[in-house]
């Protein structure tokens, strides 16, 4: 499989939003490894005209939805200095120009204060973290209907679009956190139509278990999280569709974090 002819294509469909064939039924042999290959090229790309990385975003955390998508394991994309959008009041304007189907993710999002151990801890997790925010991911895909395979997204940086991250709180400032997190229950309002529901468990368990994952597999790929990331863990409800015109909000029905509101443009 050829990664740089993969991530040539990637640069031209997101300069374009254009809908192409899945990649994985045009690149003999693709894997969700040499789709990660594929992005770190795209993301080279990216980093040489200016981008700066902040993070990354975790995907496909949220087990409900792996028959529906036919995938069924997570993976991971990075989030750049152009695609986080700031938040003021826990409200924010996104715009959705450039972006292929875009689809609205609430989610949980860390800053990390130091390298996490590689654990499946929750606590020993939460204490390597800084801060902790509700946070909106804006996710899309070049392929017709959403049909993905696991290749399709590692590929495509994890189908990052957006982030919206809200306002942060020190985790030392919520007691319990950790044990709380799973627990954790999120609406989802299209104007005043609730949309869809979520709770912290969807993500793997936790959005810390979701952590996890990510530490794992980077450790696996030779990488470590580093002091600074913005890290946000996977959606706990469905992706929805989302247009320019809309206006849409979460409620995290009495947990610490704020709620987010978010426009589209």
């Amino acid at each position: 499989m050829d990664a740089t002819t993969l991530a040539h294509e990637l640069v031209g469909l997101h300069e374009e939003a254009a809908l192409v064939p899945p990649f994985s039924e045009r690149y003999p042999g693709l894997t969700a490894d040499s789709g990660y290959a594929a992005a770190r090229k795209l993301h080279a790309h990216r980093c040489a005209r200016g981008w700066k990385p902040l993070g990354r975003k975790i995907g496909f955390t949220n087990r409900t939805l792996w028959d529906r998508y036919g995938v069924h394991e997570p993976m991971w994309g990075t989030v750049y200095d152009h695609t986080l959008v700031s938040s003021a009041n826990n409200k924010a304007t996104v715009d959705l120009k450039g972006l292929a189907q875009p689809r609205i993710e609430p989610e949980i999002a860390f800053c990390v204060k130091s390298t996490p151990p590689l654990t499946r801890d929750p606590q020993a997790i939460l204490s390597a973290m800084e801060w902790i925010a509700h946070s909106v991911e804006i996710v899309q895909c070049h392929h017709p209907d959403w049909k993905v395979k696991i290749a399709d997204c590692t590929a495509d940086n994890g189908l990052h679009g957006r982030l919206v991250v809200g306002t942060p709180i020190a985790v030392g400032k919520i007691a319990g956190l950790a044990a709380a997190l799973p627990f954790l229950r999120l609406s989802l309002y299209k104007g005043k139509d609730r949309k869809d529901e979520g709770l912290g468990s969807n993500v793997l368990g936790s959005p810390l278990l979701a952590l996890a994952f990510l530490i794992e597999v980077l450790d696996k790929q030779g990488e470590k999280l580093q002091p600074g990331e913005i890290i946000t863990t996977g959606t706990l409800t469905d992706a929805h569709p989302v247009s320019a015109g809309e206006t849409w909000r979460t409620d995290l029905h009495g947990f610490a974090l704020r709620s987010l509101e978010i426009e589209f443009k």
